[in-house]
């Protein structure tokens, strides 16, 4: 083999939701290739709640192709690889390992109803206690109680209970097997005793046998199937490691693996996280905490209304689907565009940007979007520019919380596609009125998932040995003018939430 650090490669695969993106990262921490898939769909609803396991497949074969091409290296030099994936999915198998449903996504808010008889228990505390999940729609624990009440028939024909990523390491490696850091984010996993949690189960009425087994991300789990090490064109010898989440990946990729740093991504959804060295939990449930390995947790919250709040402006500007854009439709860099021709506070304008729902601070499965304060004298501009100072907004809300149970923390650094703007980071610094560090790697989730395989295959000792992997590409500080502004104007958004919360429950549809 050769010994050549920037011939020997890792491969780190991103799960995502509406794409999958490979990686090919050297020995020496640099960027070989860069590979994508996105998913299709048949329409909105398809595109963020439930997914086709099959373009889940699709994606991983054509996404590790296409980095392999544009990496110019040669199979035979790759040291292993690790997969991400996205929190929160649900697939049922049969007892063949068969899929009986297709993947339910964080999007998915079918069990609203469920939830909110559960929240009247008073077991679910002590469960967020356990488990570190707020009780919420979108946890697989409480799509398998919907399941089990709306769907008894197929419940009961079901043998397995997994994520989209345990689908895909299924298909790579033929075993049943999950990682703490993926299972953390089921509402099914103890956090602090790493075990199959006890009041999910019997919440659920499913057992410990049809779940996965437990390892930490660390772990080397096996070899490529023949048939699909042939289909990513890879020797069947190479080595898989088992890898975290796309949440821990995200912040292990840009670098902020330290209790004072803190990673604010923006894509489909959104997040504001830290990685703890103990268990953090919030006696109001606003945050969640999930277990990485033995010695790391990932505390936070998130937004669901992310980028596709963004895309969904795109959308409807158009005469396509819903689920791509159509004729007439303007592009992300045209929105972007619009939205720089406004100055803050969008003269007036207010978004909450809540299209699909609340996740952290509040869990509202209700919620929904609103545009306050339009009039004849605004466009498309000041919308456009509404909807990423309401992302920008609710992102505060999380970080608020974040500042009262781990402390005021300084330096937040940039994952997800809305690093490529130079104006969304701005705003966004201007509204956090903290820093924002853009690290050189922007694909940070795939690349966090090749620091694993770094860490699996003993090149580097763990977590906190990454940081000589990462290099600064900009920083975005605070416009004090502007801080002043969105100051205020998110005073005014505090108090229309609060104004409409009680409104939501009364008014909620499902389209």
């Amino acid at each position: 083999m050769n010994n050549d650090l920037d011939q020997n490669f890792v491969i780190g695969i991103d799960l995502g939701t509406s794409s999958c993106k490979t990686a090919i990262l050297s020995i020496a921490g640099n960027l070989l290739g860069l590979g994508t898939a996105v998913y299709q769909a048949e329409d909105i609803h398809s595109k963020w709640e439930e997914q086709n396991p099959k373009d889940l497949i699709d994606g991983v074969v054509v996404s590790l192709r296409k980095a392999l091409e544009a990496a110019y290296v040669s199979p035979e030099d790759c040291l292993g690889l690790s997969l991400g994936g996205a929190l929160h999915s649900l697939l049922v198998l049969d007892k063949y390992d068969r899929p009986l449903t297709g993947v339910s996504t964080w999007a998915d808010g079918r069990a609203a109803s469920q939830i909110k008889r559960l929240g009247k228990s008073g077991d679910m505390h002590l469960h967020y206690m356990h488990s570190g999940c707020p009780n919420h729609p979108m946890y697989p624990m409480a799509k398998i109680f919907w399941l089990r009440e709306e769907h008894p028939d197929l419940f009961k024909e079901a043998a397995w209970f997994i994520s989209a990523k345990e689908y895909v390491l299924l298909q790579l490696s033929g075993l049943h097997i999950v990682d703490y850091a993926l299972a953390a984010g089921s509402g099914l996993l103890d956090t602090r005793l790493l075990t199959w949690e006890e009041i999910a189960l019997e919440t659920t009425g499913i057992q410990s046998s049809q779940l996965s087994v437990l390892k930490n991300p660390n772990t080397i789990i096996g070899n490529l199937e023949p048939a699909f090490a042939a289909k990513l064109g890879l020797p069947r010898t190479t080595p898989i490691i088992l890898g975290g989440s796309d949440a821990v990946n995200s912040s292990l990729g840009v670098g902020a693996i330290r209790p004072d740093q803190l990673t604010c991504m923006v894509g489909s959804s959104g997040a504001i996280r830290t990685i703890a060295n103990q268990p953090i939990l919030d006696p109001q449930e606003r945050t969640w905490c999930y277990v990485v390995d033995p010695s790391h947790w990932l505390v936070g919250g998130a937004i669901n209304n992310g980028g596709l709040a963004l895309q969904w402006w795109q959308y409807a500007l158009g005469e396509g689907s819903q689920s791509e854009p159509g004729k007439g439709s303007p592009s992300l860099d045209d929105l972007l565009g619009w939205a720089s021709q406004i100055k803050p506070g969008a003269n007036g304008i207010i978004c909450l940007p809540f299209f699909v729902n609340e996740r952290s601070p509040n869990w509202n499965p209700y919620a929904r979007a609103v545009f306050f304060g339009l009039t004849l004298q605004h466009d498309r501009r000041h919308i456009a520019r509404a909807i990423l100072e309401g992302i920008g907004y609710r992102l505060r809300s999380v970080l608020d919380v974040l500042d009262q149970l781990v402390g005021k923390v300084d330096e937040i650094r940039a994952s997800g596609g809305y690093v490529h703007s130079p104006l969304w980071l701005q705003i966004t610094a201007d509204i956090l009125d903290r820093r924002v560090i853009v690290p050189q790697f922007t694909e940070s989730s795939a690349i966090g998932a090749a620091f694993w395989a770094l860490i699996g295959l003993g090149v580097v000792d763990g977590i906190e040995d990454l940081a000589k992997y990462i290099k600064v590409s900009a920083t975005y500080q605070p416009n004090q003018q502007n801080v002043g502004t969105y100051h205020r104007t998110y005073e005014t958004y505090q108090e229309l939430y609060q104004l409409l919360r009680g409104m939501y429950e009364k008014t909620a549809i499902r389209v």
